[in-house]
Formats: structure tokens, C-alpha cells, sequence
């Protein structure tokens, strides 16, 4: 027996501390509140970084447009070597024999363009258009990102409440089950109340199930919107509350006229368009460029004897191109015309997204209103459902009925409270407010 216990202390009681200390402890919950989750999604959604890396491209594209105008350096060696036939006299006699020569050269040109009729600087204006439709582009990425942010944000704290209504209502029926539990036993309730109540127990089980699973899967859209690992536990700061809107709707059409970056997008588009034009239209004018080369070449290597010298200014015009310029600028002007097009169905569809929005926020705000006063009528029915049954004077349906009565107004109120909120995310994306 001592033999055993010393074992025991050696071995097995060592090995327990092992392995206990050696399981990694469980981390603690992410706390986040709304605004500290928009700024994880800043900075972690690819959505934002594939934003920059476009508005990267475009900065460099009005540097390469700008570069076209400005002057040029080229340099150029070439070797050579090649054979040919020579003649030479002998005793008044021609002979022709095979020779091999050197040659090498250096060339600096140097160039700038001095007229372009237009070309370039059409090229210029469309560069830096664009560059100012991907920092609008970013902007507005900005925006639905918390938008969808926001809804997530706000779905998690909706189905942590339906969660916790679910679990009072498979409470309550327990509660009610045990009472009827008891008085079938004193032979005062048949068996159908208790069967009934066992059913609608079960049923409120199911409930809770699919009340956790959304829950889950609320968190991890969530995660996955903020650049968090998918399984991380988060614990909201923040509740789902009523806050009132005051803004017209006017006010708020009118803030969406001026600040929806879609808008001057397109009203960017549209100016893009009409340089592209503008580049077209160069094709019918001349083009002028200035150019200077010094050049040196001999037949040793590296070919630096022998220097000579040209400045040249080279004028072009296309005098016939077989209707090439005229369709670039009918195609031009076509794509200006879709663009006006495409701008003003763009302003119809941000003014139905605000009507759109304001209208499901005001609606939501009444629901908020009835749906409060019918979860207060909700609870006490069930408080007089349960005393009339215990006096023996209500009937067990009216209990089961009052329970899924109550839940069933929590969860509209829950509801109105998330479609309030999420209204307003979508109406602030629908009128352009600045992220900050």
C-alpha cells in the first residue's frame, strides 16, 4: 500500500500538474464597441486596401501623364562589325578582296514636345480625373464598409437579445411544467396539460437552439468584417437603444445632393469624358517637337572620336487618315453621352436610397413605440394567466398562449430596434457622411 502511494506521488500526481498547467487558457473576450469595430474594418478589410492600392495606381498614372510633356534624355551604343568588298591597283590591274570593319557609336538625344494640338493635355486632365474619381472611389468605400460594419455590429447585439428571450421563454415554460407537474400529481390538471406543456417546452428548446446558432453566426460575419480570426468571442460595449433622428426628409436629400461621393463621381466622369474629346479632336491638328543629338563614332572601341552635332524641329499633320479621327471623336462624344446618362440615373438612385432609408427608419420608429406597450401588456398577462391557473380558475392554454405571447413581443420589439438602427447606418451611407 505505501509502495502504491509513493507511485502515486511520483508518477500520476506529477504528470496531473503536467498536463493542467500545459492546456492553454481559454483567451478573454474581444471587447468592442461600435466605433473601435468600424476602425478594425479601416484598417484590416481588403476591400479598403484594394481601395489605396487603386488610388495608388491612379496618382502614378497623372505623374506618367504629366511626365509626357517634359523632356527626354535617351542614349544609344551600337557595335558593329561587318565585311564588304574592297578594290585596290595592282600593276594597273583592279583586284577585289573581302574587308572586315569596326564601327561604334554613341548617341544622346535629347527631345520635348512643343505642340501636341491638345493631345497631352487632354491626356493630363483625364489623369487627374481620374485620380480624383478614386479618391471619391475610397471615400465611398469608407462608407459601406461601416455601413455593413454597423449591421453586423448591430445583428450580433439582436441575436444576443433573441437569445436571451429564448431562454427565458424555455424558463418559463420549465417553471409552468413543474407547476403542472405538481398538480396532476394531486389529481387536479389532466394529462393533456401536462403534455401540452411538455410540447411547447420542447418546441421552446428548438427555438433556443437555432437562437445560439444564430448568435454564432452572427459573430463570426462580424469577425470577419473587422479582420478578426472567425472564432474570436467578442463582448459588445454597446446595446441596442433608440436614439432620435431629427432631420427632414429634405434635409436630408439635400445633404445627399452635396455630399454623396457617387455624385461627383460621375459629375468627374462626365469631365473625363469631355477631355477624352478633346484627345480625339488633337488627331486633326500638327504636332511639334524640338530634338538635339550629339554623336560620336569610330572604328576602335568605345567609339568616342569623330563628334558631331543635329537640333532639329520636326512638324506633323495627318492630312488623310480615312475617317480615323472623326470616329475617335464620335466615339468620344457617344461615351460623354453615357456618361450624362449614367450620372442622372445615379442621382435617381441615391434619391430613392434616402426616401428609401428615412421612410424605414420612421416606420421602424412606430413599431419601437407599439411594440414596447404590447411587451408591458405581454408580461402582465402572463403574471395573471399563472395566478388564475394556480387558483385553479385559468386554463393551462391561456398559460402557454401568454408565454408566446411574450416572446413574441420582445422579439418584435428587438426587431423594431434593429431595423432602426440599421436604417439609419444605411441612410447615412445613402447621403454620404463622412467617415472619420
Amino acid at each position: 500500500m505505501k509502495q502504491y502511494k509513493k507511485w502515486l506521488a511520483k508518477g500520476v500526481v506529477p504528470a496531473i500538474l503536467v498536463l493542467t498547467l500545459s492546456q492553454p487558457a481559454l483567451a478573454a473576450p474581444v471587447e468592442l464597441s461600435l466605433d473601435e469595430s468600424i476602425a478594425l474594418a479601416l484598417k484590416n478589410n481588403a476591400s479598403m486596401k484594394t481601395a489605396l492600392t487603386s488610388r495608388d495606381s491612379a496618382f502614378w498614372a497623372v505623374k506618367q501623364a504629366k511626365a509626357g510633356k517634359g523632356f527626354t534624355l535617351d542614349y544609344n551604343h551600337t557595335s558593329t562589325r561587318y565585311n564588304g568588298y574592297s578594290t585596290y591597283e595592282l600593276l594597273f590591274n583592279r583586284r577585289y578582296q573581302y574587308v572586315y570593319t569596326n564601327d561604334f557609336e554613341n548617341t544622346f538625344t535629347l527631345s520635348v514636345p512643343l505642340y501636341s494640338g491638345g493631345n497631352l493635355e487632354g491626356q493630363i486632365d483625364q489623369a487627374k480625373l481620374n485620380l480624383q474619381v478614386s479618391d471619391l472611389d475610397l471615400e465611398a468605400t469608407k462608407q459601406q464598409l461601416k455601413q455593413t460594419v454597423t449591421t453586423d455590429y448591430y445583428s450580433v447585439l439582436q441575436y444576443r437579445n433573441n437569445l436571451a428571450v429564448s431562454k427565458e421563454s424555455v424558463d418559463n415554460y420549465n417553471s409552468h411544467l413543474k407547476i403542472v407537474n405538481l398538480q396532476y400529481s394531486a389529481g387536479t390538471v389532466a394529462k393533456t396539460d401536462v403534455l401540452s406543456s411538455q410540447v411547447s417546452l420542447a418546441n421552446a428548446q428548438a427555438t433556443l437552439i437555432k437562437a445560439q446558432n444564430n448568435y454564432d453566426l452572427a459573430m463570426a460575419t462580424l469577425n470577419n468584417a473587422t479582420g478578426l480570426p472567425l472564432d474570436t468571442e467578442l463582448k459588445l460595449k454597446e446595446e441596442l437603444k433608440y436614439e432620435k433622428y431629427s432631420a427632414s426628409l429634405a434635409d436630408c436629400t439635400k445633404y445627399a445632393l452635396e455630399n454623396r461621393p457617387e455624385m461627383a463621381q460621375y459629375r468627374a466622369k462626365v469631365d473625363s469624358a469631355k477631355a477624352g474629346i478633346k484627345v480625339a479632336e488633337s488627331g486633326k491638328k500638327p504636332s511639334v517637337n524640338l530634338s538635339a543629338s550629339e554623336n560620336w563614332n569610330d572604328s576602335h572601341f568605345a567609339g568616342t572620336e569623330n563628334n558631331n552635332w543635329a537640333v532639329a524641329l520636326t512638324a506633323s499633320w495627318s492630312i488623310f487618315d480615312s475617317g480615323l479621327v472623326k470616329s475617335k471623336v464620335n466615339q468620344a462624344k457617344s461615351s460623354l453621352e453615357t456618361a450624362k446618362v449614367n450620372a442622372d440615373q445615379k442621382r435617381d438612385t441615391i434619391l430613392l436610397e434616402v426616401r428609401q432609408y428615412y421612410l424605414s427608419l420612421r416606420e421602424a420608429e412606430k413599431r419601437i413605440e407599439t411594440t414596447q406597450v404590447a411587451v408591458n401588456q405581454a408580461a402582465e398577462n402572463l403574471k395573471i394567466s399563472e395566478v388564475r391557473y394556480n387558483a385553479g380558475v385559468g386554463t393551462n392554454l391561456d398559460v402557454l398562449d401568454a408565454v408566446l405571447a411574450l416572446n413574441t413581443a420582445k422579439t418584435n420589439y428587438i426587431q423594431a430596434l434593429y431595423d432602426y438602427n440599421t436604417s439609419k447606418a444605411s441612410l447615412n451611407k445613402a447621403m454620404g457622411v463622412t467617415v472619420k
